[in-house]
């Protein structure tokens, strides 16, 4: 199948496809002469796995390992496992980043709101003081 059918298959933009190809997670089965390319079935569940894998947070080098532990090997799953376990501990660091982040924006909204003068901005302040 051509570019086209692949990408509405898989609900994506051809030049997403294209970057892909550039990245080395996704190649064609066939290059005609013409300079067209064919791909398999198999490249519509490649895509699908890219685009779900992302929604995880995983990085385009990171899919391109998963992707590698596709096929079965006695020790995929614990590979697949231990990558899983990684991206857990960085979600898991981002979100205490971010916790403190809300942490900080309220105590600034906050004291903005008990800031009863046109002098001066808290918010505005405290930017400037970082």
């Amino acid at each position: 199948m051509q570019i086209g059918a692949v990408a509405k298959k898989a609900n994506v933009n051809i030049q997403t496809l294209r970057y892909y190809e550039r990245r080395k997670i996704l190649s064609p089965q066939i290059v005609k002469d013409s300079g067209y390319r064919l791909y398999s079935e198999e490249a519509v569940k490649t895509v699908l796995f890219i685009k779900h894998a992302q929604e995880l947070g995983f990085s385009l080098e990171d899919i391109k390992e998963l992707l590698g532990l596709r096929n079965s090997t006695p020790s995929r799953c614990q590979k697949v496992r231990s990558k899983a376990t990684d991206k857990l501990k960085d979600v898991q660091e981002k979100l205490k980043m971010l916790k403190g982040i809300e942490k900080t924006l309220k105590k600034l909204i906050r004291d903005c709101e008990q800031n009863k003068t046109a002098e001066g901005c808290p918010i505005i302040e405290n930017m400037e003081a970082k």
